[in-house]
């Protein structure tokens, strides 16, 4: 077996997504974070590292490592983890994290602390599903594309995501993120009597399948049924397109995994996440 690692994006691409198509909802993370970077959506402090196994002329593993995501494994089989290893190490990369389903998972981040005297600990718990079937959701208002009119209000709520989920950038990137979605037609709110108290967005279709996320309201305005109605709302939008939705839920938060399991929402797997300081 061989091992290939770039930091060209539209390279990896070419390489990589041939075996990645397979299964773009089981290997979502991995397609979106390497498309966006090909299309410049996705920005580094620092140089990413795409490493690839290759065995007989075929790519048969995939990972990434990002300055802010850190090493995304996806589904990558234990027996490629000793080169994925050697080659991020060898990268010099400063790896926060280490993500992918648990198994493999932990026994990088393992091996990984171990190798450079790093402390490990889980971070996060989340669980990847597909929709299987759908049901709407209904609250009061309606669900819309948002225009370049509801940036403050957008940039506001990826700022919130962002505390939320323990990854914000800085005030510039909120507002290059929000400019380029709304730009792209990917990002949409649910506004009630004149505000938008909700936000959600959606990576590009690739290969079929489209993963929603980003999804945020205010704390003022919890408590109504906004996100649920805009995720259901969005869901029906992919649908309509001839998109495989899918998104990702923090197992720590029942109260969201019940509302997607409403709208119809199934378990594809569980992914972990370990921070290495």
């Amino acid at each position: 077996m061989k091992v290939r690692v770039t930091g060209d994006p539209a390279a990896f691409k070419a390489l990589a997504f041939p075996y990645l198509q397979r299964d773009p909802v089981l290997n979502s993370v991995l397609i979106s974070n390497i498309q966006g970077r090909v299309d410049s959506l996705l920005y580094d402090p620092a140089p990413p590292v795409f490493v690839s196994v290759h065995r007989d002329g075929e790519v048969v593993g995939v990972a990434c490592c990002t300055a802010l995501r850190g090493v995304m494994l996806g589904e990558l089989d234990e027996e490629f983890l000793p080169l994925v290893l050697a080659a991020v190490v060898e990268s010099g990369a400063a790896v926060k994290f280490v993500e992918g389903v648990p198994e493999v998972t932990l026994a990088f981040a393992e091996q990984y602390a171990d190798q450079l005297g790093r402390q490990l600990v889980e971070d996060r718990l989340t669980r990847l599903h597909r929709l299987v079937d759908f049901s709407p959701l209904e609250a009061e208002g309606h669900a819309r594309l948002a225009t370049e009119a509801d940036l403050a209000a957008t940039v506001r709520m990826i700022g919130g995501f962002g505390d939320a989920i323990g990854g914000r950038i800085t005030v510039e990137e909120e507002e290059r993120w929000a400019c380029d979605r709304i730009r792209l037609r990917r990002l949409w709110v649910w506004e009630y009597d004149g505000r938008v108290v909700s936000m959600a967005g959606h990576n590009g279709d690739v290969f079929g399948a489209a993963r929603i996320g980003s999804v945020y309201t205010p704390p003022e305005d919890r408590g109504n049924g906004y996100a649920g109605a805009l995720t259901a709302a969005l869901t029906r939008h992919l649908l309509d397109e001839g998109t495989q939705p899918c998104l990702f839920t923090d197992l720590a938060n029942p109260t969201s995994n019940k509302l997607y399991a409403r709208i119809g929402y199934r378990k594809v797997v569980d992914f972990v996440r370990y921070a290495v300081s």
